[in-house]
């Protein structure tokens, strides 16, 4: 199935419910959709049925079931989905040489409002109508 890629729509994949809300608060706010997955198992299932991808994927690296790791190794080698740049949360201050080569960016965590819009605006345009009826 060939998806169309939505300019609009953040896939965020966090394990972490306060910072899925925290995130998903700040950029609906600044004009952006958003996906929420709690694991990187549940962002596949998601990104493999649904009509619409992502402009960017917001990915959590530790997580149960399915970790950032896996997820992104499966996604490099999906055909479908391996042109969907990454953005990595993480606590991490400096990330290694392979990771920076692996993903488009990543955005520290605690969140910080103007690093992840900032990140964001790279990838996306916020917009008005929403691309998609998600709970």
């Amino acid at each position: 199935m060939r998806a169309e890629t939505n300019n609009q729509l953040i896939l965020l994949v966090d394990d972490d419910v306060g910072i899925r809300q925290a995130a998903t608060d700040i950029l609906q706010d600044a004009g952006y959709h958003v996906v929420t997955a709690s694991h990187g198992r549940e962002a596949l299932d998601f990104l493999r049925t649904s009509a619409v991808r992502p402009a960017l994927i917001l990915l959590d690296l530790t997580m149960p079931e399915m970790d950032g790791w896996a997820f992104r190794n499966e996604q490099k080698h999906d055909p479908l989905l391996q042109s969907i740049p990454v953005a990595v949360f993480t606590t991490q201050e400096r990330l290694s040489d392979a990771l920076r080569m692996a993903i488009a960016d990543f955005v520290p965590k605690p969140v910080n409002d103007d690093r992840l819009l900032a990140t964001v605006e790279r990838f996306c345009r916020p917009g008005s109508k929403h691309p998609l009826a998600l709970s």
